[in-house]
C-alpha cells in the first residue's frame, strides 16, 4: 500500500511539473503605463495613456515560454492632457467607452527573441474586435525587494496596431490632402510587478 501511494505521488508530481516552477504576478497599477502615439494632422504625434489597468503574469521559471500574461484595460481612464480631446476619443466616434468600458490582452504563445527579448503572441480586444498582436518584449529585470518586503519585476513591450482593424474608422480629411488621425498606433506597456 505505501509503494502503491508513494508510486501515485510520483506520477502526479512528474506530471505536472510546471506548477512547481510557475509564480504569478499582479501588475501594479500605481507603477505601471500603457501608453500609446498616434500620427496628428500628418505633422507630428499625439501621445496619451490608459490610467487604470490591472492583470496578472504566470511566470514559468525553468521554461519561459510557458508563461501567461493577461491584461485588462479601463478604456475610460484615457488620458492625453487635453479635456475635450479625451471626451472625444471616450465617445462612439472611437473607443465608444459606454459599449465597450475595458479593452483585454491574454497570450497564447511566448517565444524568446535574441538574448534577453520575448515574443509574447496574444489576443488584443477592443472596441469590441479580437485580434491577434505580437507584443515585443525586453528582457524581464531581476527580482527586487521593495522596502515593504514585497519582491518586484519590470519589463516593457511595444506593438503596433491598424485602428481600423478594430473599427475605429472616424477621421477627417486636410484640404491640404491627408486625414487628421493617423491609422498605426504604437502602443507601449511600461509594466512592474509584484510576487504573490
Amino acid at each position: 500500500m505505501k509503494s502503491l501511494i508513494t508510486s501515485i505521488s510520483t506520477i502526479i508530481a512528474l506530471s505536472l511539473p510546471a506548477f512547481a516552477f510557475a509564480s504569478v504576478w499582479t501588475i501594479d497599477p500605481d507603477h505601471s503605463n500603457v501608453g500609446f502615439k498616434v500620427r496628428h494632422l500628418m505633422v507630428s504625434n499625439v501621445k496619451g495613456s490608459f490610467e487604470k489597468n490591472t492583470g496578472t503574469v504566470e511566470i514559468d521559471d525553468k521554461d519561459i515560454t510557458k508563461s501567461k500574461v493577461e491584461v485588462i484595460i479601463d478604456t475610460a481612464s484615457i488620458n492625453t492632457n487635453v479635456k475635450k480631446r479625451d471626451e472625444h476619443l471616450r465617445s462612439a466616434d472611437f473607443l465608444d467607452v459606454a459599449k465597450h468600458p475595458s479593452m483585454t490582452f491574454v497570450s497564447k504563445k511566448v517565444a524568446q527573441s535574441g538574448k534577453d527579448g520575448l515574443k509574447v503572441t496574444g489576443d488584443l480586444t477592443l472596441h469590441g474586435v479580437t485580434k491577434q498582436v505580437v507584443l515585443d518584449v525586453d528582457g524581464l529585470s531581476k527580482e527586487s525587494k521593495d522596502p515593504w518586503g514585497n519582491i518586484r519585476r519590470g519589463a516593457t513591450a511595444t506593438t503596433k496596431i491598424n485602428r481600423k482593424d478594430f473599427g475605429l474608422v472616424w477621421n477627417a480629411a486636410l484640404e491640404t490632402g491627408g486625414v487628421a488621425v493617423g491609422e498605426e498606433i504604437t502602443i507601449t506597456l511600461e509594466i512592474e510587478m509584484i510576487k504573490k
